[in-house]
């Protein structure tokens, strides 16, 4: 039972320091002396920091700011370059798809040569025969020139044949 009113009492203790704790900061905030101090305690912290700036701007050293605004844009140009990389991997990976799917079996390209000469050796042999001259028809297969019929032979082939 000791133990439950050491608890009990610790805890009371506990929440009554917070409390008074809570009151004397208000009390203090709400003095015009002490906040007017927190003020110009901030307001020297920031005329400090901008003369310290200027200091070293005028040294040439980098300040703090200026450490942290390099580092925001290294890891920007950083990620911009890993996009790039990842961008340039995929298409060389495309190109190498597509240069494997291009090249022909070497069967099919032999089989493509093969027909490319015959159509050329074709080609070869019908460019030689238009321009021979032409061959000369055999004396049998000529035609041979007959004599226009007469008047009175057209005139008897009538008489003869029958009506």
């Amino acid at each position: 039972m000791s133990d439950d009113t050491s608890d009990g009492l610790r805890e009371r203790l506990a929440r009554s320091g917070e409390e008074t704790l809570g009151r004397l900061a208000q009390d203090l905030l709400e003095n015009p002396l002490v906040s007017g101090a927190i003020a110009r305690a901030f307001e020297a912290r920031e005329k400090a920091s901008q003369a310290q700036e200027l200091a070293m701007g005028a040294l040439n050293i980098p300040s703090a700011a200026d450490l942290e605004r390099l580092t925001r844009r290294l890891r920007s140009v950083s990620q911009r370059l890993e996009g790039i990389e990842d961008g340039v991997d995929r298409l060389d990976r495309r190109l190498e798809q597509a240069a494997r799917a291009a090249q022909p079996p070497d069967d099919r390209l032999a089989a493509i040569e093969a027909q490319l000469a015959k159509l050329s050796a074709d080609v070869a042999n019908l460019v030689r025969t238009l321009d021979a001259e032409p061959v000369p028809v055999p004396r049998e297969q000529e035609r041979l020139e007959v004599e226009a019929p007469s008047v009175s032979a057209r005139t008897a082939r009538r008489r003869t044949t029958p009506r």
